[in-house]
């Protein structure tokens, strides 16, 4: 069974619980404002109204074996801090943490943090390349230079297979799932023999510039003669 614990409720925190109670993990939650704790008591295994979060209260109710620990403390920046560093020493192996800024994340990863979460941050990079482009239904950035998306078929790809698409030559991109339309389920590519149809969307997955370039209708070579790094300011501080 996976244990989660999630320290401070933030909106990022409650968020997270939120979606893991919708799972089999066991949660443990620990927060200063005793009405949101109240709110999911009831669906969690362990609920603690703490102010001071200290190592030794981190002890007391936190597992060693414990599977990730989420820390959101919003504002208290030095709380968070001491928080991390604190689980580090327990020997906790995953902690994912909510950072304010850059100079915060860093401090952060100095202190434990195993992955930093920027909310506003992730979000620009969701939407940026959803405003650059309208081929794109969804994008999400896996690396600085990997990503998946959801694309629709280019017009002059409409009726060809999936091999004479020449997707993978010529743009650097690999289908690995479809939808025949956007409220249809994703289902898996079998046959190299698919005709791509009018509304159908891929999800496809590439380096950023070659999924960009498919985007823009441009081809491998001809994505070659730009730098292909219009997210890399955003992705930097990844």
């Amino acid at each position: 069974m996976t244990t989660i614990a999630v320290i401070g409720l933030g909106s990022f925190g409650c968020r997270i619980v939120e979606e893991l109670i919708e799972t089999q993990a066991e949660l443990i939650i620990l927060d200063r404002d005793r009405e949101i704790v109240e709110k999911y008591k009831n669906s969690v295994v362990n609920a603690y109204i703490t102010d001071a979060i200290s190592e030794e209260t981190l002890k007391k109710v936190i597992p060693l074996d414990i599977n990730a620990a989420i820390v959101d403390l919003g504002s208290q920046l030095e709380s968070s801090i001491l928080v991390t560093n604190h689980l580090k020493k327990m020997g906790i192996q995953n902690i994912v943490v909510k950072a304010r800024s850059d100079e915060h994340g860093e401090i952060l990863k100095l202190v434990g943090a195993t992955k930093i979460i920027y909310p506003d941050l992730d979000a620009a990079i969701h939407v940026v390349p959803l405003l650059l482009s309208s081929t794109f239904l969804s994008y999400m950035q896996l690396s600085e230079n990997f990503a998946i998306a959801e694309v629709k078929v280019r017009k002059d790809l409409e009726g060809k297979t999936l091999v004479e698409s020449l997707l993978r030559q010529s743009y650097g991109i690999n289908v690995i799932g479809y939808r025949k339309k956007e409220d249809m389920e994703i289902q898996n590519v079998s046959m190299p023999s698919m005709v791509l149809e009018p509304d159908m969307i891929l999800l496809v997955s590439g380096e950023n510039q070659s999924i960009q370039a498919y985007s823009e209708q441009k081809s491998m070579e001809e994505k070659g003669k730009k730098d292909g790094k219009i997210f890399k300011h955003l992705l930097r501080r990844k």
